[in-house]
């Protein structure tokens, strides 16, 4: 299979944040998807500068996209290698202008994210995580003059970074908090303290990377690509995104795209 470079996906990532700031910096305007989930012209930018990105570097390595065309099932079922794109997670955040949305890039390999980088333009924040080499976070990304993989880990700071505390951290969505989800704080608050975090987009992942939530469960529905690069972040810094239904590893490239309920454990 084809090796690919850390260093690159943060290229690709920066050149889809800018695009996306153009479109932020302006009047956002919206259009509605079939499903009626947001649309702007910022997701459509950015999933045309990951694109070209990624099949410049990576011409023999498929990609799976948000924003790109659907790719039917017997065509993707025996790729053995392929990138799995958000080109902007959490459009209602990035509509609100609260700065929570991100960009997200994800390798899988064998039906499992190997590699995942997620972006925050507004934060200028790079998260990456590599199975066997960690998982790290990169703040200022846009602003470091970075020259390969070995260059960006040791610019970078490695997850978690929080130490346990007798609190137990639940980050939960800022836009979709389901009542099962409610039942899950509420179950874990009968014999201890629990903060309640909520944040945009796949940055939920991130806090669990970093040791600043120990939980994340998400009992509604979510997309395969909304998820891929967090879980690889995630578990390579030692945590764990388990199905609901069978508390087996999440996995990839299904049939139905849509995933089923999930919790994301940190690393203790």
């Amino acid at each position: 299979m084809t090796d690919v470079s850390i260093k690159k996906l943060l290229d690709v990532s920066l050149e889809a944040g800018r695009e996306i700031f153009d479109v932020y910096e302006k009047d956002i305007e919206v259009e509605t998807k079939e499903d009626d989930s947001p649309l702007t012209k910022a997701d459509q930018r950015s999933h045309q500068a990951i694109m070209k990105g990624l099949q410049t570097a990576y011409s023999d390595i498929p990609v799976l996209s948000e924003e790109g065309t659907d790719i039917p099932y017997e065509e993707r079922k025996d790729w053995t290698q392929f990138f799995l794109v958000d080109p902007l997670d959490g459009t209602k955040e990035f509509i609100k202008k609260n700065g929570e949305f991100t960009v997200n890039i994800a390798l899988i390999e064998g039906k499992y994210p190997t590699l995942g980088v997620i972006y925050a333009p507004v934060l200028d924040t790079f998260y990456f995580g590599r199975e066997g080499v960690g998982a790290f976070k990169l703040e200022d990304a846009s602003k470091k003059d970075i020259t390969d993989d070995e260059a960006l880990v040791s610019e970078s700071i490695r997850l978690p970074e929080v130490a346990d505390t007798n609190v137990v951290n639940v980050v939960a969505s800022r836009s979709h908090m389901s009542a099962e989800t409610e039942e899950f704080i509420e179950g874990l608050r009968k014999d201890r303290e629990v903060d309640v975090v909520t944040a945009g987009s796949s940055l939920k992942f991130c806090l669990v990377a970093e040791g600043k939530a120990d939980y994340y469960p998400r009992y509604a529905p979510t997309m395969e690509w909304d998820t891929g690069a967090g879980q690889a972040i995630v578990e390579a810094s030692g945590g764990k995104v388990i199905r609901h239904e069978d508390e087996e590893r999440f996995y990839y490239n299904r049939e139905n795209l849509k995933n089923g309920w999930f919790l994301v454990e940190r690393n203790h």
